[in-house]
């Protein structure tokens, strides 16, 4: 038998293998595309049928195969990949907040903003956050303990306006309606 004799019995089991197909995808659509599949198949792979074998039921197992294969194939990228609209807030806080991105993008915006400090005020500052009183600081730096206190109220003045963007009372009036 030549390639276009095949082809010809092939292509005349359409309409069984598009019911056979049925029984598989539920949908006209789907068992449409599984036909065309399992009939590429047997073209390309005529050689493999032994002449005087049951066409009909080789080309079922190519179909049943080739369905089970992409199911497979199906039902493995479904459980890597969410393909809803809504994403669940579950799924959302886990995506947010577990991979740590905009922590981190939070912590380099405050050290770039307190690299940005003059020495005088830096210092102090760094001490007070470090739990220090105001009079060992003073007293390290060897100044009244009234300049301590101006310079760690100026240090937040400036690192507030370093940091305007991450101010939730300025975003939350910003947003507001009036």
């Amino acid at each position: 038998m030549n390639t276009i004799e095949f082809n010809t019995l092939v292509t005349r089991q359409a309409s069984s293998l598009k019911m056979y197909a049925l029984h598989f995808t539920h949908d006209s659509d789907d068992a449409n595309d599984l036909v065309q599949d399992t009939m590429l198949k047997a073209i390309t792979y005529y050689n493999k049928f032994k002449e005087g074998t049951n066409l009909k039921g080789w080309l079922y197992t190519i179909m049943k195969n080739t369905f089970i294969n992409n199911y497979r194939r199906f039902v493995k990228i479904s459980s890597f990949v969410t393909k809803s609209d809504d994403i669940s807030s579950a799924n959302l806080m886990y995506s947010a907040t577990l991979n740590q991105g905009e922590p981190k993008f939070i912590m380099e915006d405050i050290k770039n903003a307190l690299g940005k400090l003059p020495d005088e005020y830096y210092i102090p500052f760094t001490m007070h956050f470090d739990g220090h009183k105001y009079h060992e600081i003073a007293d390290h730096l060897t100044i009244p303990i009234g300049t301590v206190k101006t310079r760690i109220h100026v240090a937040r003045k400036l690192l507030k306006k370093s940091l305007k963007p991450y101010d939730t009372d300025a975003r939350n009036t910003q947003y507001s309606v009036n």
